[in-house]
């Protein structure tokens, strides 16, 4: 196993982020293995759970209207831009997919460069993991995780889900693919908290990872 560079001491006195939950999701650290969901990212504001380059989420409430549903007002209050998967009119579910994702996924959305969001996590042993994460990138992008505060990935480059063929302009947000093996993982037995950068070029929808250790 790769040697993990030793995480600041004091990282878990000092971070007041708080595992997401609401009516819908009970909340706790999400479970490694297991799937690892990016909409579910910690609870505690700008500055402690994330970055985002706008105050205003771009989806919920925005692009999907504020009508008193769940999905549609999902974290509408936080600058995190967060949408679903919508199947209706071929949105999500187009031909020029290269994976079927599933119907009113949540995912986090319009990424910018410099944009980042935590998610606690309890691994249910120390051990390396590999994960697959479910994503849309109209021109491929970059994006790295630390662990507990530290760089734990180095730089992961994401591929471009960009098909000239689709005749629909904005449509090429929503070509789903899943990029298998995509990072690999040191992680300690119960929490931690891992750090979604991103890095380069944005424009990202990014669902979930697939969390599996690695035998």
């Amino acid at each position: 196993m790769q040697e993990q560079a030793s995480a600041p001491t004091d990282f878990h006195s000092t971070y007041k982020g708080t595992p997401y939950a609401d009516s819908h999701y009970k909340g706790g650290p999400q479970a490694i293995p297991g799937r690892v969901q990016c909409a579910y990212y910690d609870s505690g504001g700008p500055g402690v759970a994330y970055y985002d380059t706008t105050e205003k989420n771009l989806g919920s409430g925005g692009l999907n209207p504020a009508d008193g549903t769940y999905l549609n007002q999902f974290r509408m209050d936080e600058g995190v831009d967060t949408s679903y998967t919508k199947f209706h009119d071929q949105i999500d579910n187009s031909p020029y997919n290269l994976v079927k994702p599933p119907e009113n996924q949540l995912y986090v959305g319009w990424t910018e460069p410099g944009e980042w969001f935590n998610i606690t996590v309890k691994t249910r042993k120390a051990g390396t993991y590999k994960a697959d994460l479910l994503y849309t990138s109209n021109r491929g992008g970059v994006i790295s995780i630390d662990v507990d505060g530290v760089p734990a990935s180095g730089p992961l480059n994401i591929t471009s889900t960009a098909n000239a063929s689709d005749p629909i302009a904005w449509r090429q947000w929503h070509h789903w693919n899943v990029q298998q093996d995509l990072v690999r993982l040191d992680l300690p037995a119960g929490e931690s908290v891992l750090t979604i950068h991103i890095l380069t070029q944005g424009n990202m929808n990014l669902a979930y990872f697939d969390f599996k250790e690695v035998r």
